[in-house]
């Protein structure tokens, strides 16, 4: 069946390649490679199925209300294919980023198993199977942020496990409530229930210590010490995704979020894109701005959900990809200046632009995808976002929403300007390796793309909206 190769290739090839770790370097990283690309090809397959809203039983349980029940629609099929494409594009980038570590065996098969992870996540139909891969993505992402082990690292690490396990656990209580209150855990078979406030907080935590949202933060600038390709993999494809992604899945697609849970909602994204932005301004560590930009630019897609208007959604779902490709190739550009210069400190780079010109112009065409610079695919979902966030009759939400994107546009040129233009300081440094170059020149050419090609993607999208609410 499709949708189980979709998850079980991934999840089978990450043992894989600890296999062929013990043989050859060369072979598991071309297993790796081979994996995740034969990942895409399934969930690019799934795409006929997802035409029609699918459910699929690929076996009963003993425990009441669980089962491995799967949905194969529109949203699940649109989060697999952009993960996926996203995940291939960075295990090609680590393999010339990450030959001269060690513990090569173990990264590749927390990555690959990360993305399998994922993939069985948003093609979940059960609340507690969703909780199941929710919980490996959290483990997973703790032993890539502590991958170099040094001892801040692991605190790092074990900060960001607490977190989001802490988020996690309200999550399952919230499920264990909605059950009770439902009595079942299928995601088809809860829709147009209504369940208490209490259990709708429970999981609004789960949701927004995942994607660090404020208060719940504080991990995410950390999980910076990671290597540059899991920081790229955690902050845009994977794991803050998974938050949002929830969130679509279960307050817009089974549960009706009530009205003062949108208020709700556009408050905590509102304070976070206001928190990120002040934090980027003044941050000096070039990964953390990024980081801090990541949680920023998510709050515009709770904005957008929060609206739960058709435009808000759509500009959402359209500013979740935008966000997903560029930012991917925002941390790989910063990955090749700390990879030849093995400095992070914006104070001490400067003039790369002259030794490194790939990589800068494929950074600022990423960096004006994220800050929304017309005629991207940033600037339109932004734009609706904003848009649906007046049409639900929240206006103030919407001129703070413009101001966040003004100070986007300030910490990004700022982190552009400090490492590629000025003086060039003391480093001797070049380009990085061409595989790595053509990754990111990649990862620009596709922000770009889908800006140019954002009407055609709009009405995919629509699809995918209008199968959310239905």
């Amino acid at each position: 069946m499709p949708v189980l190769a979709t998850f079980g290739i991934p999840i089978l090839g990450s043992f894989l390649t600890l296999i062929a770790d013990r043989i050859n370097g060369v072979l598991r990283n071309l297993l790796a490679v081979l994996t995740v690309a034969a990942t895409l090809v399934s969930a690019v397959m799934l795409i006929p199925i997802a035409k029609e809203t699918t459910s699929v039983i690929l076996g009963s349980s003993a425990y009441p209300g669980f089962g491995f029940d799967f949905i194969i629609d529109g949203l699940g099929v649109y989060v697999a294919i952009m993960s996926a494409l996203i995940g291939l594009l960075i295990v090609v980038y680590s393999v010339g980023y990450m030959k001269d570590y060690s513990h090569l065996g173990e990264y590749y098969f927390l990555v690959v198993l990360f993305l399998g992870a994922m993939m069985g996540l948003v093609l979940s139909g059960n609340l507690l199977l969703i909780y199941i891969f929710w919980e490996i993505t959290a483990i997973c992402s703790w032993r890539l942020i502590g991958f170099f082990r040094d001892p801040l690292h692991l605190r790092n690490a074990d900060t960001a496990l607490l977190i989001t396990v802490f988020g996690s656990f309200c999550m399952l209580a919230g499920i264990e409530m909605i059950w009770h209150q439902t009595g079942t855990m299928v995601i088809s078979e809860v829709h147009g229930h209504t369940i208490s406030d209490t259990a709708i907080l429970l999981m609004f935590i789960g949701v927004l210590a995942k994607s660090a949202q404020v208060p719940l933060q504080v991990w995410l600038p950390g999980a910076g010490v990671a290597p540059s390709p899991v920081t790229a993999l955690l902050h845009s494809a994977v794991l803050v995704v998974i938050g949002v992604f929830a969130f679509a899945r279960i307050f817009v697609g089974a549960f009706d979020l009530p009205l003062n849970w949108q208020v709700i909602t556009s408050v905590v994204a509102t304070v976070t894109i206001l928190v990120a932005s002040c934090a980027a301004l003044v941050e000096t560590n070039a990964k953390r701005i990024l980081a801090y930009s990541t949680f920023g630019q998510l709050a515009y897609v709770y904005l957008g959900f929060a609206s739960m208007t058709s435009i808000g959604l759509v500009g959402g779902l359209l500013f979740l990809l935008a966000h997903s490709l560029a930012k991917a190739g925002l941390f790989l550009c910063v990955g090749i200046v700390e990879h030849r210069t093995h400095c992070r400190d914006i104070r001490e780079l400067g003039g790369l632009m002259r030794v490194m010109p790939i990589t800068a112009i494929a950074f600022i065409l990423c960096a004006l995808t994220i800050i929304g610079f017309p005629p991207t695919a940033g600037f339109t979902g932004k734009l609706m976002i904003i848009f649906g966030t007046l049409e639900s009759g929240r206006s103030v939400f919407a001129i703070f929403a413009v101001i966040g994107a003004m100070l986007s546009i300030a910490y990004t040129l700022r982190l552009f300007n400090s490492v590629f233009l000025g003086p060039k300081l003391s480093h001797d440094v070049r380009e990085g390796t061409p595989g790595m170059v053509f990754i990111v020149s990649s990862f620009a050419v596709l922000s770009l793309v889908i800006g140019l090609a954002a009407a055609p993607l709009l009405d995919i999208v629509r699809v995918v909206v209008q199968q959310m609410v239905s």
